[in-house]
């Protein structure tokens, strides 16, 4: 039976605990193994992001990165074969994309989707009406969208047209970081949003999840990339390293650096 998202507070977390107890980290990852059509790609990973914090997990093309992130919102086709991803204390390696969604996990895609038909804005008014469980005008959120866009460098005309539909790259990226900014997650995945960005596309995207993050300051990122440049302005609390569906190093902003100088292979 698959679990939905609880409206109590994990253990440990709420106001009434004991003095000195330590709340649970906003999200973990325990010994996960994952296949995909019969071939294991993940093969223990141990990952926890706490609340506020940003992580980035880099590693070379075929480690694994991609599969970890479209794991973590429950994409069909992603078999967890051992472990669990917790969230807030608890196991939603069980619960579907939607409830994870509705519970606050975000995920911005490498090559995010076009869908002719759809307005932007109506699909923001419809997608944080089903986060929050409230039924939201588009008048309401159109001032906040407008907003966000402005300090994304975004043409405000594009709250019209269909979900990315037409955007070109970059745009789509800029998009991905707009919808992070008004669904509200309090976790947020972003699988290689500076692929294919040109290095003034970049530097907006970067300081849109800048503002976000001040905006929100207990939100939890994770940044999935190949390269140190998006992290040079993001600044991570932590840096994973993923090879061969395993991390096999974790460290401070030193050990990104390491990697632009030295590659991969003395991991391999």
């Amino acid at each position: 039976m698959t679990r939905m998202p609880s409206s109590l507070p994990a253990p440990g977390t709420g106001p009434d605990s004991p003095a000195g107890t330590q709340a649970e980290p906003l999200f973990e990852v325990r010994d996960l193994h994952v296949s995909v059509q019969g071939t294991e790609i993940l093969r223990g990973v141990d990952l926890v992001v706490p609340e506020g914090e940003l992580h980035a997990l880099m590693g070379p093309n075929g480690s694994g990165k991609s599969t970890l992130a479209k794991t973590l919102l429950a994409s069909p086709g992603y078999e967890v074969t051992r472990g669990q991803v917790l969230y807030k204390g608890e196991d939603v390696t069980g619960w579907p994309t939607e409830a994870r969604a509705k519970a606050g996990m975000f995920l911005a895609f490498q090559y995010p989707e076009e869908v002719p038909g759809v307005p932007l804005v109506q699909f923001l008014r419809q997608a944080l009406s089903a986060r929050k469980g409230v039924e939201l005008s588009v008048l309401e959120l159109r001032l906040t969208v407008m907003e966000w866009m402005r300090k994304l460098d975004m043409d405000p005309s594009f709250g019209d047209r269909y979900l990315n539909d037409g955007f070109s790259g970059g745009e789509k990226k800029r998009n991905e970081v707009l919808q992070m900014a008004v669904l509200e997650p309090e976790l947020a995945i972003l699988d290689e949003t500076d692929s294919g960005l040109d290095i003034d596309a970049l530097r907006v995207v970067a300081n849109g999840v800048r503002e976000v993050r001040s905006a929100r300051p207990g939100l939890g990122v994770l940044v999935i990339t190949h390269y140190q440049r998006i992290l040079d302005y993001l600044a991570p609390d932590r840096v994973h390293l993923l090879v061969n569906g395993r991390i096999v190093d974790s460290g401070g902003p030193d050990l990104a650096r390491r990697l632009e100088k030295e590659g991969y292979e003395a991991w391999r």
